[in-house]
């Protein structure tokens, strides 16, 4: 049961209340985002290709196989804002997508040892610990899986599993 998901951030909808009998209508407005019930309570795992995401991938797989749930692999693409120029005119920001998922899905697919437990791939775009904790508040995930990382970027604003184990909902499991 592998699969794909590719949704954009702008397609995302937030559930409003319940509609009312007095306004039948209000239910075909607003719908919260689907998601595969197969995946509930499941494990939520950020991958980016890294050796650090490998790892937490290969843990999460583990985690996945003996909790007899499914595994939610998120990518985290880069949408960052492009100054375009056009003539003399200001200048226009331009949200410029991340093709590395298909690339990832295709090399998660081909992958062996993914084959043993059910799986599923989610885009996002956005800060990586708000989409990651986003992602396991919708499956109502049991865990999410990060790999550390290790760098001067870490170091000054703050390493992704850092940030996450401060806000997280759930319980973070950091690899290393």
């Amino acid at each position: 049961m592998a699969g794909h998901e590719y949704t954009d951030p702008a397609d995302r909808k937030r559930p409003v209340a319940e509609p009312t009998a007095a306004d039948p209508l209000a239910a075909d407005e607003v719908r919260p985002s689907p998601c595969d019930p197969a995946f509930k309570h499941g494990v939520v795992v950020g991958f980016d290709g890294s050796t650090s995401s490998e790892r937490a991938l290969a843990y999460a797989v583990g985690m996945a196989t003996r909790s007899r749930s499914g595994l939610i692999i998120v990518h985290v693409a880069n949408r960052l804002p492009t100054t375009v120029w056009a003539g003399c005119e200001p200048p226009v920001f331009v949200d410029v997508p991340d093709h590395r998922t298909e690339v990832l899905g295709l090399e998660l697919a081909c992958a062996d040892f993914l084959a043993e437990v059910p799986w599923i791939l989610v885009e996002r775009g956005g800060d990586i610990c708000h989409e990651l904790e986003e992602v396991g508040r919708e499956y109502e995930a049991d865990a999410i899986v990060v790999g550390s990382t290790h760098g001067l970027l870490s170091r000054v604003f703050g390493s992704v599993a850092g940030r996450l184990a401060k806000r997280a909902q759930r319980p973070v499991v950091v690899i290393p």
